[in-house]
């Protein structure tokens, strides 16, 4: 006994150490346990937090620590949703996102109203404020979809757009009927929640921009990014609740806002998901199921009455919402199930509304009971439509979120050692290294997981021990860099004759598909610079190659400003290189302005078409007025050049005056000079295609092209 005593085990327990070891063994091993079962380890958190919670075995109370992490876990969840979704695809689909809005909130508020006041003969107000609960949702199941790799998926897309309109509308349902419910409707009503939700709204996409965008260029030390993140999310929350509306709908739109400031595959991004889904959101699907109490269902038949009608309408009602979005727009079955996976569990807006009518009272019983707006059956029955609509959701959910990236993985295929996407990064300057990955992280294929070699070459000038301790610290900088977004690379230490020797002795003997090679912020490009790597890298190694000279975050860009040259979509590696551009538009949400001929825009707007992101388009075809860059660029641009090696078919005289230009005009900004695959032309002016020089290089790359490359791949129906 004097152990116990001296280790507080009592029950509930309040050692803090022991509560907190204690959920952290849940976090671990119950989705182990129950994943043997085919259960979604989210369901296994919130089951495993009815086990342990006061209702269950009683080991520990939903105290406020509980609260606190859990509230964290929930504005994780809508902050990762606006975070990770494409917003060309968002806004591609903004009108199917407010039909389904409009069906996923009308259809549950007419049969939610209806079974108040004819079902469960509930007052007026009380029938449409449950009904606001069964409008609302939590996207609960948003981590599967977004595990399984599908967060960029127009069903998800929807789904959250959808999310953002019901949810808001069905937490203005909310105000409305609690203020007519305390007497507190008036024209000032009105006004004062119109004023402040839209100063809200304006403040927190307009300004969180401007404000990450100013600490993100000043700041690149990793704790400091992640802690602002953080102070964003619980900023723009607070600012919601401020405004009247809840604290959700701050954390997704402080998502949206800092989207394109954060790149899907940054360091910063894994940090946040690695978090949220090791700590966070856990701590909230447990603190869910300490809710739970299902003895509430045994003593009380009103009690069971109102939670089956309140499951049963809940999923119902969604359930037609997706069904009708998948008809209306000619969805697949298992995007329906996507979207009504998405859709169905209710929790945080639940639990807000539900509390508020329990709180409101109406007057007093004989006896001296509260009367309540919502009674202790509809507090219970939530309870249960809490853990009905979650399980159904992620269930649902799992499944067509499995399907669709099975189907999207089929579409792709599977790459061969042959065809595989290989990016050699060269590195000598310690203050280059970490961006210079970055940029590869960023421009390369997702499905390249182990395609990465960084390399330094010690020329008969650099040898001995000390310049060899210099390049491996160099090579081990650049792989902590990479891990921290989960990738891998091959580092490579080299000694030859010179550092272009080098180069392309390693490009042939891995097979380097691409290449990328970085400038020092405060050198300029010179002609020498240029001739050198003519005469040397660009004439031994026919690779994709990018130059790079980085004075800002590429996070922080928001303009693309390509310059292509005509007749570049003759040449071979013009898919090749636009798939580099693609991935960075797709990759950090910042928009793509090209320049070039209409004809060489024709085929660039067909990929864009099928494969939308932020794009504008320029006639530009007089070399000669290039400057006319320097007056459309601005601050926060980044300018990618497409160049030509010379005596090749998009080759032009005054690309010579291009280190001259940028040293003058463009030192204000980042620039991406590109070099593509090319090869040699025959006398019409059209691809060598029985010169075997051009063949190899079409053969060992053209299965590797991802779906951008391989539309434009069928629009010259190379075989």
């Amino acid at each position: 006994m004097l152990l116990l005593d001296i280790f507080n085990l009592t029950l509930p327990l309040k050692n803090p150490v022991l509560i907190f070891s204690l959920i952290l063994f849940i976090i671990l091993f119950a989705p182990i346990l129950l994943n043997k079962l085919k259960i979604p380890h989210l369901i296994g958190l919130i089951i495993a937090g009815a086990i342990i919670g006061p209702h269950g075995l009683n080991l520990m109370l939903r105290d406020s620590s509980i609260i606190l992490f859990g509230t964290v876990g929930l504005l994780y969840i809508m902050f990762m949703a606006g975070l990770e979704i494409d917003l060309a695809i968002f806004r591609k689909n903004s009108g199917k996102s407010a039909v389904f809005g409009i069906f996923t909130f009308v259809i549950p508020m007419l049969m939610g109203t209806a079974a108040g006041l004819y079902y469960l003969h509930y007052s007026v107000p009380a029938s449409i404020l449950l009904a606001s609960m069964f409008a609302s949702h939590t996207l609960i199941a948003y981590p599967i979809v977004s595990k399984l790799g599908i967060a960029k998926n127009r069903a998800v897309a929807i789904s959250v757009g959808g999310t953002l309109i019901a949810d808001t509308a069905a937490l203005l349902m909310l105000a409305v009927i609690a203020g007519m419910a305390t007497g507190n409707i008036s024209n000032e009503f009105w006004l004062k929640l119109g004023i402040s939700v839209v100063v809200f709204g304006l403040v927190v996409m307009f300004g969180f921009p401007v404000i990450g965008r100013w600490f993100f260029k000043r700041y690149d030390d990793s704790v400091s990014q992640y802690i602002f993140v953080l102070g964003m999310v619980f900023l723009g929350a607070f600012l919601a609740e401020a405004a009247g509306v809840e604290a959700i709908i701050g954390a997704f739109l402080a998502g949206l806002a800092l989207n394109r400031l954060i790149p899907h595959t940054s360091p910063l991004m894994n940090r946040i998901e690695f978090v949220g889904n090791a700590l966070f959101i856990p701590f909230f699907l447990i603190g869910v199921g300490m809710l739970v109490d299902y003895r509430a269902f045994i003593k009380d038949f009103e009690t069971i009455k109102v939670a089956v009608a309140m499951a049963v309408i809940a999923t119902v009602s969604k359930y037609i919402a997706a069904w009708l979005t998948q008809k209306t727009f000619k969805f697949s079955v298992d995007e329906r199930r996507v979207i009504f996976g998405l859709s169905n569990a209710r929790v945080a807006a639940a639990l807000a509304v539900v509390l508020v009518g329990y709180n409101i009272i109406l007057g007093e019983t004989e006896s001296g009971e509260p009367i309540r707006l919502l009674g202790d059956s509809v507090l219970n029955g939530t309870l249960l439509m809490i853990l009905v609509t979650c399980t159904v959701a992620t269930f649902v959910a799992q499944k067509g979120a499995q399907n669709i990236a099975l189907l999207e993985a089929s579409e792709t295929g599977a790459d061969d050692e042959a065809s595989e996407e290989k990016i050699l990064i060269p590195i000598n300057n310690p203050e280059t290294t970490d961006e210079v990955i970055n940029l590869s992280i960023t421009v390369k294929s997702k499905r390249n997981k182990n395609g990465l070699f960084i390399l330094n070459v010690l020329d008969d000038d650099n040898s001995g021990g000390t310049a060899e301790k210099k390049a491996k610290k160099l090579l081990d900088q650049a792989s902590v860099a990479a891990s921290a977004t989960d990738n891998h690379l091959h580092e490579l230490l080299r000694y030859d004759l010179n550092i272009v020797n080098g180069i392309a002795n390693v490009v042939k003997e891995h097979k380097i598909t691409d290449l990328i090679l970085s400038l020092h912020q405060k050198h300029g490009i010179t002609d020498t610079f240029l001739g050198n790597l003519a005469e040397g890298i660009l004439t031994k190694c026919n690779t994709t190659t990018l130059i790079y000279k980085s004075v800002q975050p590429l996070a922080t860009i928001k303009r693309h400003l390509i310059v292509v040259p005509d007749r570049a979509e003759k040449e071979i590696g013009f898919p090749f290189w636009l798939v580099k551009v693609w991935n960075i538009a797709r990759n950090t949400g910042a928009k793509l302005v090209f320049y070039g001929s209409e004809q060489t825009l024709s085929y660039i707007r067909i990929v864009q078409k099928k494969h939308p992101v932020d794009t504008e388009f320029n006639v530009f075809q007089d070399w000669n007025d290039f400057l006319i860059m320097a007056r459309d660029l601005r601050p926060n641009d980044n300018l990618i050049i497409v160049l030509s090696r010379k005596e090749r078919l998009s080759y032009h005289n005054n690309m010579a005056k291009i280190p001259a230009y940028l040293n003058k005009y463009f030192q204000a900004n980042n620039f991406i000079l590109v070099y593509p695959m090319q090869a040699g032309v025959d006398e019409d002016g059209n691809l060598d295609l029985k010169n075997p020089s051009v063949l190899e290089p079409l053969r060992n790359n053209l299965e590797r092209l991802d779906d951008i490359g391989k539309t434009i791949a069928n629009v010259f129906r190379w075989k």
